[in-house]
């Protein structure tokens, strides 16, 4: 089920532009992420990173650019955009296939030591409560003392007015750079299933969506929630370190000895 080096880089670049309408000021989000990174990783020789809901390879790509000496695992369940990833992004991620949340997914990593680093973005949203918990908690035991757990995605408050508004400055200031320009989700996916090359990709999508019941829906937690679940995962220091709308990066960081 294997795609062309030229297949891979079109759809790539063609999520990237879909990706432009959903996450507000998203290079800058990313930009953000890796600043995190490269500041908890200082000094050391080979940092490991995990990537968590990787989709193809996208974050992973722009840490790889500014921490070339890093070590990263990319984990997803969507097989078409894994082997997106695979095949552009070769050099840049060991890619696994696993469903993060599932029964023992921590233990398909392969990890040889522990973690330095955990970055997701746009991806935990979709995981309830109690799958959310348990998975802060398996990735709090994988992190070695002051590494960091990194999340970029948006964090609607939890009074109505308040989302509203912080939605409506999310839309608003991406109307102004143009990502409303770009086609949609929906848009692509169907695109996607109709190309030849992607055709036993999508299929096996489908099923595993299938599968699990739809793939889950947005539980739309807000940003102090994550953070009352991240103290009860162990992690005692939490705070934001950028925000737009209601779209912003939370970091937790593991306590080391001198915290």
């Amino acid at each position: 089920m294997g795609v062309s080096m030229e297949t891979a880089e079109a759809w790539v670049a063609r999520w990237e532009r879909q990706q432009q309408r959903y996450a507000v000021d998203r290079e800058e989000r990313f930009t953000v992420i890796t600043d995190v990174v490269e500041h908890a990783t200082a000094g050391r020789s080979r940092p490991l990173l995990l990537d968590l809901g990787c989709g193809p390879g996208s974050l992973s790509a722009r840490l790889a650019a500014r921490l070339p000496d890093a070590e990263i695992v990319a984990v997803d369940m969507d097989p078409l955009l894994l082997e997106l990833g695979r095949t552009h992004h070769a050099d840049t991620a060991r890619y696994v296939d696993a469903v993060i949340g599932a029964d023992g997914w921590t233990d398909t990593l392969g990890l040889d030591r522990p973690l330095d680093a955990a970055v997701s973005t746009t991806a935990l949203h979709y995981l309830p409560e109690p799958v959310l918990l348990d998975t802060y908690r398996r990735l709090a035991a994988l992190l070695r003392p002051g590494g960091v757990l990194v999340n970029g995605d948006h964090f609607p408050p939890r009074e109505a007015p308040c989302a509203r508004l912080t939605a409506y400055v999310g839309r608003r200031r991406a109307e102004r750079t143009g990502g409303h320009a770009h086609e949609d989700w929906r848009s692509w996916w169907a695109a996607a299933a109709r190309d030849p090359e992607l055709t036993d990709l999508f299929a096996e999508r489908e099923r595993r969506l299938a599968a699990l019941g739809g793939g889950g829906g947005d539980e739309e937690l807000a940003a102090c929630r994550h953070a009352e679940l991240l103290r009860q995962a162990g992690f005692r220091h939490v705070t934001p370190v950028w925000q737009f709308g209601d779209s912003a990066v939370l970091v937790a960081v593991k306590e080391d000895g001198g915290a």
